[in-house]
């Protein structure tokens, strides 16, 4: 299959079962919603040594918010509940309840699991904290040096799918590097998912396990995918005219999203001249149990 002249190889994603809990942030400007967001969502890469995948969803306007404001829905993401309270707890303590005019909603209301982590937050108050109600929610009110922080009662948390990813071959790093920034931008546009690395892009694309660490490391250099090294790598995947592979991986809600995200993505690469080739990453079962085949998204 080609898409614009490119290669999408027939192969597929491997994805696995992830908690995430969604938060609406709204703050009296853009700018502070989205500071909070960046804050929370900060060390949240990969599982492998973060205590979460987090990152920003999608900016949401004045419209749709409960309060009128700015605001930003961000996902945190862990393999248990138990795990998914806690950074929910912290994240938000620290990271959204410590920047200027900012409040928290559930962004997940519907969903069955529910964390009351308002009702844990607003002990913040010392005893001077009180309960608001804000059309349909429950709003812990804690007083602030620089105004009341509203928290919603309850945040929701649903199981949903992590490692959606794809691969971009680029005849240049400058290539895959843009292709890959354009890829994460139309991303950006979807509701129910994130692209949890730095600025969305993965660098360091890695595999389960190690050749020569097994002993220390759960995850090591994807060295067939690594073009400095292809003339050491027998089984080396990258082709001669290729000079650096990106990767987008996405965490999101349920696997359609996930699909979604990962075709106008592609679409959005392969529109970037000097891209060579899509694939995506597997590891024959060992990581999860969803396969996001590439040729189906289209």
């Amino acid at each position: 299959m080609e898409i614009n002249g490119v290669e999408i190889e027939d192969t597929y994603a491997e994805a696995f079962p992830i908690k995430i809990g969604r938060v609406l942030i709204t703050a009296a400007t853009k700018r502070w919603a989205e500071v909070a967001a960046t804050e929370a969502t900060g060390f949240g890469t990969s599982v492998i040594m973060c205590p979460a995948e987090a990152g920003i969803e999608r900016f949401a306007t004045c419209e749709e918010t409960p309060d009128g404001r700015p605001g930003v829905y961000i996902q945190i993401c862990t393999f248990g509940y138990e795990a998914l309270e806690h950074q929910l707890l912290e994240r938000i303590g620290q990271c959204i309840l410590t920047a200027p005019t900012t409040s928290v909603f559930n962004g997940l209301p519907n969903a069955e699991k529910q964390f009351n982590i308002g009702a844990k937050e607003r002990f913040f108050g010392d005893g001077l904290e009180s309960v608001k109600q804000l059309g349909d929610h429950k709003m812990h009110s804690i007083p602030l040096m620089g105004g009341d922080f509203l928290i919603e009662e309850n945040i929701g948390a649903i199981a949903g799918i992590a490692g959606g990813n794809f691969f971009i071959f680029g005849d240049s790093q400058m290539t895959a590097l843009t292709a890959a920034e354009v890829a994460v931008d139309a991303i950006k546009e979807l509701e129910g998912t994130i692209t949890p690395f730095p600025g969305g892009i993965v660098a360091s694309g890695s595999k389960s396990g190690s050749n020569k660490y097994a002993k220390f490391m759960k995850a090591t250099a994807n060295e067939r995918y690594c073009p400095t090294v292809r003339d050491k790598v027998p089984d080396t995947q990258i082709p001669a005219d290729v000079k650096a592979v990106y990767e987008i991986v996405i965490n999101g809600v349920n696997e359609e999203v996930i699909k979604k995200a990962m075709a106008v993505g592609i679409k959005a690469a392969v529109t970037v001249p000097g891209v060579k080739k899509i694939s995506a990453g597997n590891y024959g079962g060992k990581l999860g149990k969803y396969q996001l085949k590439l040729h189906d998204l289209f």
